[in-house]
């Protein structure tokens, strides 16, 4: 497929979707996290290093986020509707088969791409631990409700970020409200080849180690830092390099 940069598509219900598609070779999706988009990832070496190891690498900004659009309504978010919009990127793309990273927010879409489309060979879950397997995760509900207004005092910095970089904050918090979880029993049936990575100073979400007993064919491996730290670490690119080009 001929690269392409900077486009809109369509997806299943009309929202419009930004996505960037670089180079050429084995397809690799990446799926951002929470309050960033598809542009974060240049930021940080494992972008370049895909790039320069000859893998086609492929970018969106959720909807939500960046240059998407932005519904305001929770049901726009239901329903496995984050994923379903990859899933028709790459049907319009022509992808057969690819390989998917995730991380933070990004891990669980990304979960619910082992579970739903049988095109991913391979699956990264980056910064995330087992306790979005829960649909009444109290993190993700405390996330919510301070979105929505409510007083939530350990998350005050986080409100304050958001307006001051003039996110849209009522998206991001449909976007919460209708977060998909992934089942344990789910996960069990997964028989992917999926790498669980997460930095060694980043309790928020849960144990890695938990979350990859869940998956049968998983690893885990744990690298030096905070939740931020250790994506934009050279030895998360060398991990995830590592793994996919031994499979």
């Amino acid at each position: 497929m001929a690269q392409d940069s900077g486009r809109y598509f369509s997806s299943f219900d009309g929202t419009r979707i930004y996505y960037e598609v670089k180079g050429k070779g084995r397809p690799v999706l990446l799926v951002h996290g929470f309050i960033v988009n598809g542009e974060s990832w240049k930021k940080i070496p494992l972008y370049r290093d895909l790039r320069d190891r000859g893998f086609q690498v492929i970018t969106l900004d959720l909807r939500g986020n960046g240059k998407s659009d932005k519904p305001h309504v929770p049901e726009a978010y239901a329903k496995d509707a984050e994923a379903k919009d990859i899933i028709a990127l790459l049907n319009q793309l022509g992808i057969e088969h690819y390989s998917v990273i995730g991380y933070s927010r990004g891990s669980i879409i990304t979960a619910r791409l082992l579970v739903l489309d049988k095109r991913v060979d391979h699956a990264v879950l980056g910064g995330m631990g087992a306790d979005f397997t829960n649909p009444e995760w109290p993190r993700r509900i405390l996330f919510y409700r301070a979105l929505m207004g409510e007083p939530v005092k350990e998350l005050e910095g986080v409100v304050k970020y958001i307006q001051s970089s003039g996110l849209d904050q009522q998206a991001l918090a449909c976007m919460q409200k209708e977060q998909p979880s992934t089942s344990p029993a789910e996960l069990s049936k997964v028989d992917k080849p999926v790498l669980v990575i997460c930095g060694d100073k980043d309790p928020d979400d849960g144990s890695p180690e938990d979350l990859a007993k869940m998956i049968p064919r998983s690893v885990c491996i744990r690298i030096p830092g905070d939740h931020g730290a250790a994506l934009r670490s050279a030895e998360f690119s060398k991990e995830v390099i590592s793994f996919l080009s031994h499979l």
